[in-house]
C-alpha cells in the first residue's frame, strides 16, 4: 500500500459510462486513491450529475480538462492531484495526455495511447519533457495468472521459444450496431473518433502488447489481412496478422469483432522447444502447461509453485475467483507505488510489483496498428518493424 492517499482526477466516464465506473472500482480498491475532481462529460448536466453522484465537491467538477488543470495547479501542493484517468474516446487521448503531463500532473491512460503514431510519440515526448509518469491500461498484463506465465517463459522452462499465437475473439459488432443507436459501437467505428483501426486498434493493441509482455520477445516484421465485414462501417471489424518474432520466433494474431456468438475470448499460446502454455481470459486463474515428454499440468492462482513475482498481485486464497477487477486494480496500485516513491516515469522493471505498461508499450501498439494497415493495403509480403529504446524514441517507419 502506498504511504498516503493519493489524489485522482478522472477525465471522461461520465454517467452510464462503462469503462469510467471500472477505473473508480480497480482504483477504490486498495485504498491507495482517491477521487477528488473530475471533467466527466462534454455535457454539463451529465457531467454535474456525475459529481454529485460520486460525492465530490462541487468545485472540482469542471466542464473541461483545461479549466481542472488550472484549478488543480493553484491549489497547495497538499491538496492538488497527483495523477489524471483518461477514460474517454481516443480522440481525446493524446490531447488530453499532453495537457496534464504539461501541467505537471501524472497520466493513467485508456488504450490505444493515442490515434497514430505520430500522436503517440508528442505523448512521449510531454512525459520525457515533464518527466512525469505515464501508464496504460493494458489491462490483462495485471493478471497474476499472465505474470506467472511471463515467468516461467523469462526463466526456460521450456526453451527456446519457437511459435507465439494470441486472439481476441469478440462477436458483439457482428450486427451495425454502430448505426443503430448504440453509442460504445458508434465511436469505436468512427475514423474521427476510433483512429486508424476499429477492431485493430480496440482489441488488436490488447492481443499485441500481452503477445510481447508474457514471451519477452518482439515482433520484427509482420503480414496483414484486415477485412471490413460489415457493409458500411468504416473501420476494420476483423484481422489477421503473420507475425516474425526477434530470435526465430513465428506467430499469429487473430482479432475479430464480428465471430458472432462470442463474448471476450482472449487466448495466449506459447510453445518453445520441451513445451508450452495457455492463458484464457475468460478463465484467468487457470495456466495450462503442456510438455512434450510428461503429461499436462494445470496452475491455478493461490495454488502452490508460483513464481516470487505473481504472488503480489494475487489477492484471495486459491479457488476464491479473482478477475479483470482485480487485474486492473494491479496496475493501479503499481502505478500508485511507483508516484509515491518518486520512481520512474517508466514504472519498475518487468515483474515487479511496481511495473505498469507504460510508454514503450504504448508506441510499440501503434506502430502496429501502422504497420498492420500499411502492409494490408500494400502488395508487399512482408513489413519490418520499429525498434523502441528505453525512453520511448522510436525509429522511422
Amino acid at each position: 500500500m502506498a504511504k498516503r492517499r493519493l489524489r485522482l482526477a478522472m477525465a471522461g466516464g461520465g454517467e452510464g459510462a462503462f469503462i469510467g465506473a471500472i477505473h473508480r472500482m480497480a482504483a477504490a480498491l486498495d485504498g491507495d486513491w482517491d477521487l477528488v475532481a473530475g471533467a466527466f462529460s462534454s455535457d454539463p448536466q451529465r457531467n454535474r450529475r456525475t459529481g454529485e453522484q460520486l460525492g465530490l465537491s462541487p468545485d472540482r467538477v469542471h466542464d473541461t480538462l483545461d479549466a481542472l488543470l488550472a484549478d488543480e495547479r493553484a491549489r497547495a501542493a497538499g491538496d492538488r492531484i497527483d495523477a489524471v484517468a483518461i477514460v474517454t474516446p481516443n480522440h481525446l487521448h493524446a490531447p488530453m495526455a499532453i495537457a496534464a503531463l504539461n501541467a505537471g500532473f501524472a497520466v493513467f491512460s485508456e488504450k490505444p495511447m493515442a490515434m497514430n503514431l505520430a500522436e503517440a510519440r508528442a505523448i512521449a515526448e510531454a512525459a520525457r519533457t515533464s518527466g512525469r509518469l505515464y501508464a496504460l491500461a493494458f489491462t490483462y498484463s495485471g493478471y497474476p495468472m499472465v505474470e506467472e506465465a511471463r515467468a516461467r517463459v523469462a526463466r526456460g522452462d521450456f526453451g527456446a521459444i519457437r511459435l507465439i499465437h494470441v486472439e481476441y475473439i469478440q462477436g458483439w459488432l457482428s450486427r451495425p450496431l454502430d448505426r443503430e443507436g448504440n453509442k460504445q459501437a458508434e465511436w469505436r467505428t468512427d475514423p474521427a473518433r476510433a483512429g486508424l483501426g476499429g477492431c485493430l486498434g480496440d482489441i488488436g493493441t490488447h492481443a499485441f502488447q500481452l503477445a510481447e509482455h508474457v514471451s519477452g520477445h518482439r515482433v520484427a516484421a509482420l503480414s496483414a489481412d484486415v477485412t471490413t465485414h460489415v457493409d458500411g462501417r468504416m473501420l476494420d471489424d476483423d484481422v489477421n496478422v503473420l507475425l516474425r518474432f526477434d530470435g526465430g520466433a513465428r506467430g499469429t494474431l487473430r482479432a475479430t469483432q464480428v465471430a458472432a456468438g462470442e463474448e471476450n475470448g482472449l487466448r495466449l499460446r506459447i510453445h518453445g522447444e520441451k513445451g508450452g502454455l495457455e492463458w484464457s481470459q475468460m478463465e484467468p486463474n487457470t495456466l495450462t502447461l503442456r510438455w512434450l515428454d510428461r503429461p499436462a499440468e494445470i496452475v491455478r492462482a493461490g495454488g502452490p509453485g508460483l513464481a516470487d513475482t505473481t504472488l503480489p498481485r494475487q489477492r484471495t486464497p486459491g479457488g476464491h475467483p479473482e478477475g479483470y477487477i482485480e487485474a486492473f486494480a494491479n496496475l493501479y496500485r503499481a502505478v500508485a507505488r511507483t508516484l509515491d516513491e518518486d520512481g520512474p516515469a517508466e514504472g519498475g522493471a518487468i515483474g515487479a510489483a511496481e511495473w505498469f505498461p507504460g510508454l514503450v508499450p504504448g508506441l510499440r501498439t501503434m506502430a502496429f496498428v501502422e504497420a498492420t494497415l500499411a502492409n494490408a493495403a500494400s502488395d508487399e509480403k512482408w513489413t519490418a518493424f520499429p525498434e523502441v529504446d528505453s525512453i520511448g524514441k522510436m525509429a522511422e517507419l
